[in-house]
């Protein structure tokens, strides 16, 4: 069995809500943990074996795998996350831009307020991420408004034309 499976299968077990939010609290106060240590040491790259990296993050090589997981979209290129053994060489580069919007589409207030982001990105890069993210998530509609001008091109207010009945 993969890190990878070992990690699915224990963030997808079976447990009471209870059990449950305890295991998640755990996890994101450790992923908490790591992101803080990432953005104050500036750790745009990560080197090492996977069993090196997990250590320095006081993780286990499976816990880290799904901390992998979690950062892997952010990074300027993903891992393969099904072939990680103990033995394998990461190199690893972080996109911080990448990494803040993916916050906030995770909904992860814990992380994407972290203090340690002042010195990685300026208050306005961080308020045009989040504007991007906020228009990408909003809903638009094709639909032409009855007082709208006519697609047609016409001139015409929509209702005067092509949508008169």
């Amino acid at each position: 069995m993969t890190l990878y499976e070992k990690w699915s299968e224990i963030a997808e077990k079976d447990r009471t809500p209870q059990e449950n939010e305890a295991f998640w609290k755990e996890y994101f106060l450790k992923e908490k943990d790591n992101y803080a240590d990432i953005l104050a040491n500036n750790r745009k790259t990560l080197k090492g074996t996977l069993s090196e990296l997990a250590g320095s993050f006081n993780m286990d090589t499976v816990t880290f795998t799904g901390f992998l997981d979690g950062i892997n979209t952010s990074l300027t290129e993903e891992v393969d996350l099904e072939s990680l053994e103990d033995t394998t060489e990461l190199d690893i580069e972080i996109d911080y831009e990448k990494l803040y919007f993916n916050m906030l589409d995770a909904k992860a207030d814990w992380l994407y307020n972290l203090t340690e982001w002042n010195d990685i990105l300026s208050e306005d890069t961080r308020k045009s991420i989040t504007k991007e993210f906020r228009i990408s998530k909003m809903a638009v509609s094709s639909k032409v408004g009855r007082n709208e001008p006519c697609p047609c091109g016409s001139g015409k207010k929509y209702k005067k034309c092509c949508g008169k009945e």
